[in-house]
């Protein structure tokens, strides 16, 4: 397993490489980031190798061709946060995210990750949708004559008051 932390790229943007990558082998894996297009290909294909040379060196490895990326993931890091001036004396704040990426390899004899379990079939048709009534709806000449029986009775004429 490798760990590269506080790199400067996004943990999404990351991610969108490391899913490309996981569960194939290292060979395959190495030739995909080689040739993918995108800035965090680079950083991975860093903690891939450095994956790679651990499992040779800590666990005594000799067959690389069977090693495989087992997991592979981003976590999100510490935020660096800076103020960008702008007009009129206002400030945009801009957000320079890290993260924290992390690869796993293994070969099949010392740790090998069973495949997922395949999802339950779905039914080719969707079930019958329940049928309601359609709500009443008001038509205009109901309204209008809802809101004629609303207004307030006309007033009538005060008798002026009496001077003494």
């Amino acid at each position: 397993m490798a760990r590269a932390r506080f790199v400067r790229v996004s943990a999404r943007k990351a991610r969108l490489v490391l899913d490309q990558i996981r569960g194939k082998p290292v060979a395959e894996a190495l030739a995909t980031l080689e040739y993918t297009p995108r800035a965090a290909a680079r950083l991975v294909e860093k903690v891939l190798r450095s994956a790679v040379a651990n499992a040779e060196h800590n666990y005594q490895v000799r067959d690389l061709d069977d090693l495989h990326v087992v997991q592979a993931y981003a976590d999100g890091g510490p935020v660096l946060k800076r103020v960008q001036p702008r007009a009129m004396g206002r400030a945009f704040s801009i957000k320079h995210r890290t993260s924290h990426l992390t690869i796993g390899v293994s070969d099949e004899t010392n740790g090998a990750v069973t495949a997922p379990a395949a999802p339950p079939a779905r039914p080719s048709a969707p079930p019958p949708r329940e049928e309601r009534p359609a709500p009443a709806r008001r038509t205009t000449a109901r309204r209008a004559s809802a809101r004629r029986e609303k207004k307030p009775a006309a007033r009538t004429t005060r008798k002026p008051k009496e001077k003494k």
